[in-house]
């Protein structure tokens, strides 16, 4: 009996090696398949969003072209010819010496040469300013004697 028993006992062992390293074979096979889809999935978000850039960019470039044709044709608009015929054609001619009227102006001298002006009083600015005579050291001395009182509060 003990002789069936072990011989039982083994023949199960065989038969359960079999199904363990099948179920992880199917189990290994399964896992390797999710990883798999994983990756293309990420692969196709990856091409996808590539694509759609490339399309930015060429749409980006196409307005670029636009821009620099709308520039062009500003330009020529903005030449000296062009706008010369143009004030012809809304009723402007140039200017004779019938047309200029001149203005005097008393005290105006126009060979006067440029000059700050300076006044001798003092700006109502300047004087609501504080004056300012604060050093680094006197600030740093300050904030030190605050920092030593706080130390000192928290002892007491």
């Amino acid at each position: 009996m003990s002789q069936a028993w072990i011989q039982h006992t083994f023949s199960r062992k065989r038969f359960r090696t079999r199904n363990q390293a099948t179920a992880m074979a199917i189990l290994g096979v399964a896992v390797l398949l999710i990883l798999g889809s994983l990756y293309l999935s990420q692969v196709a978000s990856f091409a996808i969003t590539n694509r759609e850039i490339e399309d930015l960019i060429s749409h980006r470039d196409q307005l670029k072209r636009q821009n620099e044709q709308l520039i062009g044709e500003i330009a020529s608009f903005r030449t000296l010819p062009r706008l010369h015929a143009r004030a012809v054609e809304i009723g402007f001619r140039p200017a004779t010496n019938n047309d200029i009227d001149y203005l005097l102006i008393e005290g105006y001298n126009p060979q006067r040469v440029d000059a700050p002006l300076e006044s001798n009083a003092p700006s109502q600015l300047d004087a609501s300013l504080p004056a300012y005579q604060e050093t680094f050291g006197g600030w740093l001395a300050r904030q030190f004697t605050v920092l030593r009182d706080q130390f000192e509060s928290f002892g007491s």
